[in-house]
Protein backbone atom coordinates (compact mmCIF):
# COMPACT_ATOMS: atom_id res chain seq x y z
CA UNK A 1 0.00 0.00 0.00
CA UNK A 2 1.19 3.45 -0.49
CA UNK A 3 1.56 6.48 1.59
CA UNK A 4 -0.95 8.50 -0.15
CA UNK A 5 -3.73 5.51 0.76
CA UNK A 6 -2.35 4.85 3.85
CA UNK A 7 -3.05 8.88 4.46
CA UNK A 8 -6.54 8.43 2.69
CA UNK A 9 -7.31 5.62 4.86
CA UNK A 10 -6.09 7.19 7.95
CA UNK A 11 -8.54 10.87 7.65
CA UNK A 12 -11.26 8.27 6.58
CA UNK A 13 -10.73 6.14 9.99
CA UNK A 14 -10.30 9.53 12.09
CA UNK A 15 -6.45 8.67 13.02
CA UNK A 16 -5.03 11.69 14.24
CA UNK A 17 -2.00 10.04 15.47
CA UNK A 18 -1.15 8.57 11.74
CA UNK A 19 -2.19 11.83 10.35
CA UNK A 20 0.06 13.78 12.11
CA UNK A 21 2.85 11.72 11.55
CA UNK A 22 2.43 11.23 8.23
CA UNK A 23 2.55 14.99 7.44
CA UNK A 24 5.46 15.51 9.62
CA UNK A 25 7.60 13.47 7.95
CA UNK A 26 5.82 13.94 4.61
CA UNK A 27 4.39 17.76 4.38
CA UNK A 28 3.08 17.53 0.74
CA UNK A 29 0.76 15.13 1.69
CA UNK A 30 -2.17 17.71 3.21
CA UNK A 31 -2.30 19.47 -0.29
CA UNK A 32 -1.82 15.46 -2.19
CA UNK A 33 -4.46 14.53 -4.68
CA UNK A 34 -5.75 10.72 -5.51
CA UNK A 35 -7.50 10.17 -8.52
CA UNK A 36 -10.33 12.33 -8.97
CA UNK A 37 -8.42 15.35 -7.88
CA UNK A 38 -9.36 15.23 -3.60
CA UNK A 39 -7.23 16.47 -1.47
CA UNK A 40 -7.15 15.34 2.08
CA UNK A 41 -8.95 18.36 2.89
CA UNK A 42 -11.91 18.11 0.50
CA UNK A 43 -12.31 14.65 1.30
CA UNK A 44 -12.24 15.19 4.97
CA UNK A 45 -14.71 17.75 5.32
CA UNK A 46 -16.78 15.42 2.76
CA UNK A 47 -17.46 13.08 5.31
CA UNK A 48 -17.46 15.60 8.23
CA UNK A 49 -14.20 14.96 9.38
CA UNK A 50 -13.76 18.60 11.33
CA UNK A 51 -11.40 17.90 13.97
CA UNK A 52 -8.82 16.49 10.70
CA UNK A 53 -9.80 19.24 8.24
CA UNK A 54 -8.58 21.52 10.94
CA UNK A 55 -4.96 19.60 11.62
CA UNK A 56 -4.84 19.62 7.38
CA UNK A 57 -5.58 23.41 7.46
CA UNK A 58 -3.11 24.02 9.91
CA UNK A 59 -0.52 22.02 8.06
CA UNK A 60 -1.64 24.40 5.13
CA UNK A 61 -3.49 22.47 3.27
CA UNK A 62 -4.85 25.19 0.73
CA UNK A 63 -8.75 25.39 1.10
CA UNK A 64 -9.88 26.32 -2.49
CA UNK A 65 -8.28 23.71 -4.39
CA UNK A 66 -10.23 22.25 -6.98
CA UNK A 67 -10.88 18.33 -7.34
CA UNK A 68 -11.59 17.21 -11.42
CA UNK A 69 -14.75 18.57 -11.79
CA UNK A 70 -14.33 22.10 -10.02
CA UNK A 71 -15.43 21.32 -6.45
CA UNK A 72 -13.65 23.00 -3.41
CA UNK A 73 -13.65 21.76 0.21
CA UNK A 74 -16.43 24.48 0.92
CA UNK A 75 -18.92 23.41 -2.38
CA UNK A 76 -18.72 19.73 -0.97
CA UNK A 77 -19.92 20.97 3.09
CA UNK A 78 -22.62 23.08 1.37
CA UNK A 79 -24.74 20.92 -0.20
CA UNK A 80 -23.91 18.50 2.87
CA UNK A 81 -25.29 21.52 5.19
CA UNK A 82 -22.08 21.40 7.30
CA UNK A 83 -22.01 24.86 8.79
CA UNK A 84 -19.57 24.18 11.40
CA UNK A 85 -16.80 23.14 8.86
CA UNK A 86 -18.12 25.44 6.19
CA UNK A 87 -17.43 28.24 8.97
CA UNK A 88 -13.89 26.99 9.59
CA UNK A 89 -13.11 27.33 5.81
CA UNK A 90 -14.36 30.27 5.38
CA UNK A 91 -12.47 31.75 8.40
CA UNK A 92 -9.24 29.85 6.74
CA UNK A 93 -9.76 31.89 3.48
CA UNK A 94 -12.40 29.47 1.47
CA UNK A 95 -13.92 31.89 -1.45
CA UNK A 96 -17.65 31.40 -0.67
CA UNK A 97 -18.28 32.51 -4.60
CA UNK A 98 -16.04 29.82 -6.08
CA UNK A 99 -17.75 27.90 -8.58
CA UNK A 100 -17.22 24.45 -10.10
CA UNK A 101 -17.70 23.56 -13.54
CA UNK A 102 -21.28 23.53 -13.87
CA UNK A 103 -20.66 27.34 -12.32
CA UNK A 104 -22.98 26.24 -9.07
CA UNK A 105 -21.78 28.21 -6.27
CA UNK A 106 -21.71 27.07 -2.40
CA UNK A 107 -25.17 29.09 -2.44
CA UNK A 108 -26.69 27.44 -5.40
CA UNK A 109 -25.56 24.04 -3.83
CA UNK A 110 -27.53 24.71 -0.97
CA UNK A 111 -30.40 25.72 -2.59
CA UNK A 112 -30.13 22.74 -4.73
CA UNK A 113 -30.63 20.50 -1.78
CA UNK A 114 -32.94 22.36 -0.09
CA UNK A 115 -30.24 23.29 3.21
CA UNK A 116 -32.23 26.22 4.80
CA UNK A 117 -29.13 26.29 7.56
CA UNK A 118 -26.57 26.34 5.19
CA UNK A 119 -28.31 29.29 2.73
CA UNK A 120 -28.70 31.67 5.96
CA UNK A 121 -25.21 30.95 7.22
CA UNK A 122 -24.06 31.82 3.16
CA UNK A 123 -26.09 34.88 3.22
CA UNK A 124 -25.01 35.90 6.42
CA UNK A 125 -21.40 35.98 4.94
CA UNK A 126 -22.40 37.77 2.37
CA UNK A 127 -22.52 34.88 -0.61
CA UNK A 128 -23.31 36.57 -3.96
CA UNK A 129 -27.03 36.44 -4.87
CA UNK A 130 -26.52 37.68 -8.53
CA UNK A 131 -24.45 34.37 -9.29
CA UNK A 132 -25.74 32.00 -11.96
CA UNK A 133 -24.96 28.32 -13.19
CA UNK A 134 -24.07 27.52 -16.69
CA UNK A 135 -27.92 26.99 -17.13
CA UNK A 136 -28.18 30.89 -16.25
CA UNK A 137 -29.98 29.93 -13.08
CA UNK A 138 -29.45 31.93 -9.66
CA UNK A 139 -30.07 30.23 -6.53
CA UNK A 140 -33.31 31.90 -6.06
CA UNK A 141 -34.88 30.75 -9.83
CA UNK A 142 -33.39 27.21 -8.36
CA UNK A 143 -35.51 27.48 -5.19
CA UNK A 144 -38.83 28.73 -7.04
CA UNK A 145 -38.43 26.34 -9.38
CA UNK A 146 -38.23 23.46 -6.31
CA UNK A 147 -40.38 25.11 -4.50
CA UNK A 148 -38.41 25.71 -1.15
CA UNK A 149 -40.62 28.25 0.30
CA UNK A 150 -38.10 29.13 3.23
CA UNK A 151 -35.10 29.24 0.98
CA UNK A 152 -36.60 31.86 -1.43
CA UNK A 153 -38.25 33.58 1.76
CA UNK A 154 -34.14 33.80 3.11
CA UNK A 155 -32.97 35.10 -0.70
CA UNK A 156 -35.77 37.51 -1.23
CA UNK A 157 -35.20 39.66 2.33
CA UNK A 158 -31.59 39.19 1.62
CA UNK A 159 -32.04 40.65 -1.80
CA UNK A 160 -34.03 43.60 -0.84
CA UNK A 161 -31.15 43.98 1.56
CA UNK A 162 -28.78 43.98 -0.97
CA UNK A 163 -31.20 46.45 -3.22
CA UNK A 164 -31.48 48.98 -0.32
CA UNK A 165 -27.67 49.10 -0.18
CA UNK A 166 -26.71 50.37 -3.54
Amino acid sequence: MNILNTFFEAIQSVNINLIETLLKRFPKLANAQDKRGFTPLVFATYFDKIEIAKTLIKKNANVNHKDAKGNTALLGVAFKGNVDIAELLLNNGANINEQNNLGYSPLIFATMYNQTNMVSFLLKNNADLSLKDNENKSALDIAIAKDYKEIISLLNVKEIIYSQII
